[in-house]
């Protein structure tokens, strides 16, 4: 980037900066109010898209609140890709550092809940793994090895994620319990649907997504939750459509 892209950048995300001074409209005049304009264009642009990648923020804490957050993020982290699908990558993090939003400790966890819905809706598609593929010995399934749906995303966390998601866009749903949920997010065919995951299940999923074989991924998951349940996690990975064949291993295509 040159000094006068550089600079042409900051005064557009900063409106405390001056126009800059050879920056002309098509008269030959200075383009103060032409670059006023395309700056509050752009700005409020970023704010709008923000608006719609993070639906749940948004609505937690209310538009007079939301707004002049996302103006200050938009112009503390502008875009560095064209694909706007992307942006706001770093607005969890943001967001635990608000001291104003501090006592809504739960609000990074529901900005990473609506970034993992948007992952999900633009990851690529491809073929759910079936039941029938389980139907093998146990020692065959022990060793299988299977891999998380492109669309699936796991989200670990100490707050009741799922339910607050729900209460504020289920109709007639209950308000939140004082419970700790993981949450399953996947996209069975065109919208993605969050899932609140049984404890131990995020663990699982986990060690399956790293590549561990079945068997070892159940011991991880029973290593961070004694009680794990795998029936109950895999019969709702499988509805989900959460999972999918693990692609061959190198030396192994021709076995």
């Amino acid at each position: 980037m040159t000094v006068e892209q550089s600079q042409f950048r900051a005064a557009l995300l900063d409106p405390l900066q001056p126009v800059p001074d050879d920056l002309l409209g098509p008269d030959g005049r200075p383009g103060t109010d032409r670059f006023s304009v395309y700056r509050n264009t752009v700005t409020v642009s970023l704010r709008d898209a923000l608006g719609v990648a993070f639906p749940l923020v948004a609505k937690l804490i209310g538009p007079r609140n939301f707004r002049p957050l996302a103006l200050d993020y938009a112009r503390a982290h502008p875009p560095t890709s064209p694909l706007m699908m992307h942006y706001g990558a770093s607005f969890p993090e943001y967001l635990a550092g608000v001291a104003a939003l501090s006592h809504i400790g739960y609000l990074p966890d529901c900005a990473r809940l609506d970034l993992a819905m948007r992952r999900s809706y633009h990851a690529a598609d491809a073929t759910p793994l079936s039941q029938a593929r389980l139907a093998i010995d146990t020692p065959g399934l022990m060793a299988l090895r299977l891999a998380l749906m492109p669309a699936t995303q796991v989200i670990r966390s100490q707050w009741p994620l799922h339910d607050i998601w729900a209460f504020n866009f289920v109709p007639d749903a209950p308000k939140p319990r004082a419970v700790a949920q993981d949450v399953l997010i996947t996209r069975p065919e065109f919208d993605p649907a969050p899932h609140p995951l049984p404890p131990g299940g995020a663990a699982w999923l986990d060690a399956l997504g790293r590549g561990q074989p079945f068997g070892a991924a159940h011991d991880a998951a029973v290593a961070d939750t004694p009680g794990f349940d795998l029936a109950q996690t895999l019969a709702l990975a499988l509805s989900t459509s959460a999972l999918a064949d693990a692609p061959p291993q190198k030396g192994l295509m021709n076995e």
